[in-house]
């Protein structure tokens, strides 16, 4: 079973040369050839009546009245400029750890826990590719997507053991678009319920379009396309999927990066905030995987999460936007805007 999708996998990589993974990997090499690049990427921004792609993410399709600024047209603008949606990282890890593949490829090629400073850098690099993504220009997002695709390069292997229902000598690689689904997934997952538990509601539409437009990612990482969920229903029907099919099974390798994600060695004027992280994080996992990673949980702390939660909605409104939303997103809804000024963004403003 594994070596068909491995084989698929090599299949649908080599056409994605030719497309927006191509585009991606041809800024890595020859940053200068990106005007040339962009000219041949078809995107809903090139289309009449839309912004045009230098201002806005073009995969982005806009929703809402066009005569707003474009962060209240996109889905995913609106969730991403809020800097709580940091909190959605910690349990969407350790769900991407509980597949044993991305455990493995983690575990193997990468600093995040033999290195006192390599979650930091992981997280620092993994927050700026995701603002250049959403927000960036295309010049700045196909650079990221590069970047991205350099560091995959070099993370596969086989697993050394047999590991949940996958036995010794499973290839893994972080091109394989199984993988890649499960990653994406899971991040979505946890952003729309993170800004749903601190932020606001959402509309059915509204989560529908979230899953449109992040699905727009399958070109620029050799994902091939209609792989990704375009609905909240198939999304919870993808996390459904897996769970029953067995793939998705904490193993030693979770539990020990597990660790150093949720207890972090930070001096000790950060604990309150890593404690407030720490509770969002293992509130929001399935209780069956934070069973399996073997955190506590009881009814005092889920009533805990739900007053901080209660607290942080009554109190993001009246936060402004300076300390609310990533500069990033500010900058470019003012770029979108045709404004320099950060003073013209207030609240409610889609700054």
């Amino acid at each position: 079973m594994r070596t068909t999708k491995t084989t698929r996998f090599a299949k649908c990589r080599s056409g994605a040369e030719t497309g927006l993974f191509g585009k991606a990997k041809a800024w890595l090499e020859n940053p200068e050839q990106t005007d040339s690049v962009k000219s041949s990427v078809i995107c809903p921004c090139d289309l009449p009546g839309t912004l045009p792609s230098n201002v806005v993410r073009p995969w982005l399709s806009p929703i809402g009245s066009r005569d707003a600024p474009p962060g209240a047209r996109s889905a995913a603008w609106m969730l991403q400029r809020e800097i709580v949606l940091l909190l959605a990282w910690g349990p969407a890890i350790l769900l991407q750890f509980a597949h044993p593949l991305v455990a493995r490829g983690v575990a193997d090629h990468s600093a995040f826990r033999t290195e006192r400073w390599g979650r930091a850098r992981r997280l620092h690099r993994t927050l700026e590719a995701m603002l250049q993504l959403c927000f960036g220009t295309e010049r700045e997002a196909l650079a990221a997507a590069a970047r991205i695709n350099a560091i995959h390069d070099h993370v596969h292997g086989r697993l050394s053991h047999a590991a949940g229902i996958f036995p010794k000598g499973t290839p893994y690689s972080a091109h394989d678009p199984a993988l890649l689904a499960w990653v994406h997934a899971t991040l979505l997952e946890m952003n729309l319920r993170v800004y749903e538990l601190f932020v606001a509601p959402l509309r059915v539409e509204d989560k529908d379009r979230c899953c449109v437009e992040a699905s727009s990612i399958e070109g620029l990482f050799g994902i091939p396309e209609g792989h990704l969920p375009r609905s909240v229903s198939e999304l919870q029907r993808y996390m459904d999927g897996m769970y029953a099919s067995g793939e998705i099974s904490v193993t030693d390798a979770a539990r020990t990066l597990s660790r150093a994600l949720v207890y972090p060695q930070v001096p000790r004027v950060s604990e309150p905030a890593i404690r407030f992280m720490r509770l969002t994080t293992m509130g929001l996992l399935p209780p069956t995987i934070r069973a399996d990673y073997g955190f506590p949980w009881s009814d005092r702390q889920e009533a805990m999460l739900r007053l901080l939660a209660a607290l942080v909605r009554t109190l993001l409104p009246l936060t402004p936007p300076i300390l609310r939303h990533w500069p990033a997103a500010r900058a470019a809804a003012r770029a979108a805007s045709g404004s320099g000024c950060p003073l013209r963004m207030r609240p409610g403003s889609g700054s």
